[in-house]
């Protein structure tokens, strides 16, 4: 059930596995490899019918997941073809959180934007502290951010809330992301280990057809997307534009893009 990922190793704690992100000298980022092991991961936990529950974490403290490593666009993405790729990656990685059979924990500390915050919003419950930073920042490298991965922060916190996420770019702390809806409870900053895992020993003291159940009841209920696979793929192409390429180039810079709409 252990991942074979350096960075994303496995723990157990009794009917419990822990999921660690880590690579704390980038706020725990993503690269693709990484996208992959989580998926793998994700699957292995699933059809371990012994556990209960299963927490994600960030390691070093400053940081839950700060997305998808901007510098890696070098070489993973930065073209159509690549960004297929990477979508498709991205897209089943994250969905493999939904569709794991157990009931997922988001332990959420400081920083979590962008793909982090698309991994939080698969968990089935988000347990973060006072100084979350939550937002997800693709408008400000000209992202389009996909279908698959709005929908399930609509579901928690309604149109609205998504766009002042997407359209605003706001970031919202522990505190706003628990009244928007986004957190599933906020704690003190040092408490969230503990509160975390409190939670998850509480679900594996129910029953975990019974869970099971429910957590799949949820997801048929929502049924598919009324999205077609023609649009769904469409969502790419930003990376075609002007305006990504010369806010990426600026972003390497250190630099505020200039947008030309294009």
């Amino acid at each position: 059930m252990f991942s074979h990922h350096p960075n994303l190793p496995v723990t157990r704690v009794g009917d419990i596995a822990v999921v660690t992100f880590d690579r704390a000298e980038v706020r725990n980022a993503f690269n693709l490899a990484m996208w992959t092991a989580l998926q793998t991961t994700m699957e292995a936990l699933s059809a371990d019918d012994s556990l209960r529950c299963v927490v994600l974490r960030g390691a070093g403290g400053t940081a839950f997941c700060a997305g998808a490593d901007i510098s890696a666009f070098v070489t993973e993405r930065g073209t159509r073809a690549l960004e297929d790729h990477y979508g498709a990656v991205l897209h089943t990685s994250m969905q493999s959180i939904r569709l794991c059979q157990h009931p997922v924990v988001a332990q959420i500390s400081g920083f979590c934007l962008g793909g982090g915050a698309g991994i939080a919003t698969m968990c089935d419950f988000r347990v973060g502290g006072e100084g979350v930073k939550f937002g997800i920042t693709a408008r400000n490298l000209g992202i389009w951010y996909p279908y698959a991965e709005i929908d399930p922060i609509i579901q928690l916190a309604g149109t609205a809330v998504v766009a002042e996420i997407l359209i605003e770019g706001r970031i919202f702390t522990g505190r706003e992301a628990y009244e928007k809806g986004l957190l599933s409870r906020v704690v003190a900053d040092d408490a969230v280990e503990a509160e975390a895992m409190a939670l998850a020993t509480r679900i594996g003291e129910g029953s975990p057809l019974a869970a099971r159940f429910h957590k799949a009841a949820l997801r048929k209920l929502r049924g598919p997307l009324p999205i077609t696979p023609q649009e769904d793929l469409a969502v790419n192409g930003f990376v075609e534009t002007e305006d990504f390429q010369n806010a990426f180039r600026a972003f390497n810079a250190k630099q505020k893009p200039v947008w030309r709409g294009r």
